[in-house]
């Protein structure tokens, strides 16, 4: 009887009440607080192969770096069971039109060595991230019945922070430049995220089995009613 109730009973928030993002627009993260992120993929080094000269150098610019920043970033590295679902869909095509029977046989049975040798190894894949802030409203005080309002209308806040979203998209971009034009003096190469990665980024997070069985439209696609 209780479970009944609980069918029959209307959700009256949705999961994206729970979350800090109000929207994702012009490549930038807008939080409920009205505050703005801008994320980077940064690539890898393999510290260990380098030699000490090396690693001291990059030791010293990655430590120029940190004393340059006057204001604050996430660090993010992300890990996820190798996917290789995309490798071995372009190998079933290749081995179906292939005519010679022995380059089809021995494409067959690399593909089948390659998803045993993914799957028995449990091999993971590691994305590196940084993340970019800025708002002023973040540095604000604000009283207990501001935060209070903020937190039960989200979007009354978002809208007041609307009239200055040119001015922080603005600095935003600076800081980025500026956080870039460092990782590149370590010899790290960075991407700033799109608005389409970055809705792809936060929906593979918070929906990690559902991101491989459904994937997402483009975000040109999406309509807002």
């Amino acid at each position: 009887m209780k479970s009944k109730k609980l069918a029959n009973k209307k959700i009256s928030a949705s999961t994206q009440s729970y979350l800090d993002i109000a929207e994702i627009k012009n490549d930038a993260v807008v939080l409920k607080d009205g505050t703005m992120r801008s994320v980077l993929l940064v690539s890898s080094i393999n510290f260990a192969l380098k030699s000490e000269d090396e690693q001291n150098a990059t030791i010293a610019a990655y430590v120029s770096f940190l004393n340059s920043l006057d204001f604050s970033l996430q660090i993010v590295i992300q890990s996820r069971k190798l996917n290789i679902d995309a490798y071995l869909d372009h190998l079933a095509k290749r081995e179906r039109v292939l005519t010679n029977e022995l380059l089809r046989a021995q494409i067959s049975d690399y593909r089948e060595y390659v998803k045993e040798l993914v799957e028995l190894g449990d091999i993971m894949s590691k994305r590196f991230y940084v993340t970019i802030p800025y708002g002023g409203a973040s540095t604000e005080k604000h009283s207990f019945f501001d935060r209070l309002t903020a937190t039960f209308t989200p979007a009354h806040t978002v809208t007041l922070q609307k009239k200055k979203f040119a001015e922080y998209i603005e600095m935003l971009e600076k800081r980025v430049d500026f956080v870039m034009s460092n990782l590149a003096s370590i010899g790290l190469t960075a991407i700033r995220l799109d608005t389409q990665s970055l809705i792809e980024l936060y929906y593979n997070t918070y929906n990690i089995d559902m991101y491989e069985q459904q994937k997402l439209v483009d975000v040109d696609k999406l309509r807002t009613n």
